[in-house]
């Protein structure tokens, strides 16, 4: 026995049997792993290189703990790994990252960081590129604000701390040979990944290059094909995401289970959302979480704002305004076709702006299944919903000098102080959220700019007109569930009118006479029980859906509804005094006939 195995017996002394034949078995495990011999290497600093290294590869085989609250996260990791093709080592490889503010973008670069890192000498996670340091560096000079922005790429990369460039080269002279791992977090500028990653030849075959943003037209424009878009996660997700937030566990607690549902569905499912309120709610007893429902659905949490206002505020002002209006009136899975003749009037570019806000994150544009263009509608999260309100709520101290009116008490008092002005264009009142109230004829008389009007309520007794309507600005969207009089003002013009619904209401006729209606494309009177006759629509070239169901009073159909060549929806079920039908009706474009019950 040599010095060692001496030692070794020395050791083992006072120990049990099987302590010693796990020592054996360990030693003998190490002794037979093949090492480094220093005279195999010409230089020690590759050999000291290598053996750290190698050691980091066995660190990093799990991901780390930080990351165990993030609900989804593996499959996430499978998705872009599948992006990564890292067996080829002939290219630079440079992969886009793609959702909107606070679904966990840099949460899935970190953990991407974090397993990748141990196959890269050379590695770099830029965060925050949107703000933060590498913000506050750029300033006037355009030029030495890249350098400046060049050279924290170069300082961490290299560790060199105090480093300097002078050139615009610098990037591609000092890694052009080298094998790079580097993370562009949250890029909010093309410009960015042109000073930082223009080319790919500036950096070494085997290089990753990995860019999050909300903002999918940079890396399009940039060049970069390979994107993965990290969607909304699934309700059972975002659940789980809440609950590991406020309980520490991913399911949720006994007797929780509909006041937590109802709180994801308040945050949107977003993953930033989730945690914020979660982690608020954290060791509130269910009572407490009930309270905190109503302050949720009012206004957002300072954080989540900060976050969501980011992508909003770098808009140009005339798509601001037309996020302003799916926020607070098109907000509903809102046909596209539908929201460009509503804002047809505008100087508002809807189809390049609903693309806009679509690469930025801001809405979705979705497809029905099998259907053609005009049938895709916008999404709008819940929390981009009312970060768009309170914008709106910023305008103006004063409720009727803003631009929309949601919040059903300021429209309650709006309309029955008549304070409103020629601000005003648009207002949605839900009268669930409000208690019955009384108006005037003439309460919209101050808003001669109004465009947009919706009414929902569940009964003709919540929201009472005093005497008969005497004023309606010219409206281009009507939406009135209940209208409580027989007529609307004989002074309404119609003529701007794209959308009329008013069922269950109390109307015997619309208006008199023919009307100009070169807009019009829905009308909707369903259940309006008093209704006798429908005026002359011979103007309404562009009707596209007529819905009269359960109109028990209507005894005809007028003899214009011959001129309706783009009628395709005829729906009249259950008017049981139907008589009078207009004879030779050929109208081509039907679609959809519905008299049954008649």
């Amino acid at each position: 026995k040599g010095d060692f195995g001496k030692a070794f017996e020395r050791s083992c002394q006072g120990k049990t049997e099987e302590m010693k034949l796990r020592w054996i078995k360990a030693l003998t495990h190490v002794a037979n792993i093949e090492g480094e011999h220093y005279l195999n290497w010409a230089n020690e600093a590759d050999m000291i290189q290598k053996i750290a290294t190698d050691v980091s590869k066995k660190l990093n085989v799990t991901l780390s703990s930080d990351f165990d609250d993030m609900v989804g996260l593996q499959t996430h990791l499978r998705k872009v790994n599948s992006l990564l093709c890292l067996e080829h080592d002939d290219d630079v490889k440079m992969i886009g990252i793609w959702g909107p503010a606070g679904i966990g973008k840099t949460t899935l670069a970190r953990a991407l960081f974090n397993q990748l890192s141990s196959d890269f000498r050379l590695r770099c996670f830029m965060g925050n590129l949107r703000g933060g340091s590498y913000r506050s560096i750029l300033g006037v000079d355009d030029y030495g604000s890249k350098l400046c922005l060049q050279n924290h790429l170069l300082s961490n990369i290299l560790n060199q701390r105090g480093m300097r460039v002078d050139h615009l080269g610098a990037i591609k002279e000092w890694l052009h040979d080298q094998r790079v791992l580097i993370i562009l977090d949250d890029v909010d500028d093309l410009e960015q990944l042109e000073v930082l990653a223009k080319e790919r030849f500036w950096f070494g075959y085997g290089s990753l290059i990995i860019v999050t943003t909300q903002d999918k037209k940079i890396i399009k424009a940039h060049g970069i094909e390979d994107i993965y878009h990290m969607g909304f996660p699934s309700r059972t997700d975002a659940l789980a995401m809440l609950c590991l937030a406020a309980f520490k566990r991913s399911s949720v607690p006994d007797g929780f289970e509909e006041v937590a549902s109802r709180v994801a569905k308040l945050c949107g499912n977003l993953p930033l959302g989730l945690s914020v309120v979660g982690s608020s709610l954290r060791g509130e007893s269910k009572d407490e979480w009930e309270v905190q429902v109503s302050r949720i659905e009012s206004s957002l949490d300072r954080k989540i704002e900060d976050v969501l206002r980011v992508g909003y505020d770098r808009l140009v002002k005339k798509d601001q305004d037309l996020f302003l209006h799916i926020a607070c009136i098109f907000n509903i899975y809102c046909n596209v076709g539908y929201m460009r003749s509503m804002l047809g009037d505008s100087n508002l570019d809807v189809e390049n702006g609903l693309k806009t806000l679509a690469v930025k994150s801001l809405v979705q544009i979705s497809d029905y299944p099998h259907s053609n263009y005009s049938n895709q509608y916008i999404v709008i999260n819940s929390l981009l919903v009312q970060m768009g309100r309170q914008v709106v709520h910023q305008q103006s101290d004063e409720p009727g000098k803003r631009q929309f009116l949601v919040d059903a008490k300021e429209i309650r008092d709006v309309l029955a102080n008549k304070t409103g002005t020629g601000s005003v264009i648009g207002i949605s009142l839900d009268m669930s959220q409000v208690g019955d109230f009384s108006i005037s004829g003439r309460a919209f008389e101050g808003m001669p700019n109004l465009r947009f009007l919706r009414i929902i309520q569940r009964s003709r007794l919540q929201l009472r007109i005093s005497e008969d309507m005497e004023y309606l600005p010219r409206l281009r969207l009507l939406d009135w569930w209940y209208y409580p009089r027989k007529r609307l003002p004989p002074n309404f013009q119609p003529e701007c009118l794209v959308k009329l619904c008013m069922a269950c209401s109390d109307l015997k006729k619309l208006w008199d006479g023919i009307q100009p209606l070169p807009n019009l494309k829905t009308i909707n009177l369903d259940d309006s029980r008093e209704l006798k006759e429908i005026p002359n629509l011979s103007e309404a070239t562009n009707l596209d859906t007529l819905s009269l169901i359960g109109c028990t009073s209507l005894v005809e159909l007028p003899s214009s509804i011959r001129n309706l060549h783009k009628l395709k929806h005829l729906k009249m079920r259950n008017c049981v005094k139907l008589r009078v039908i207009p004879t030779n009706i050929n109208l081509a474009s039907l679609e959809d006939v519905d008299m049954s019950h008649c």
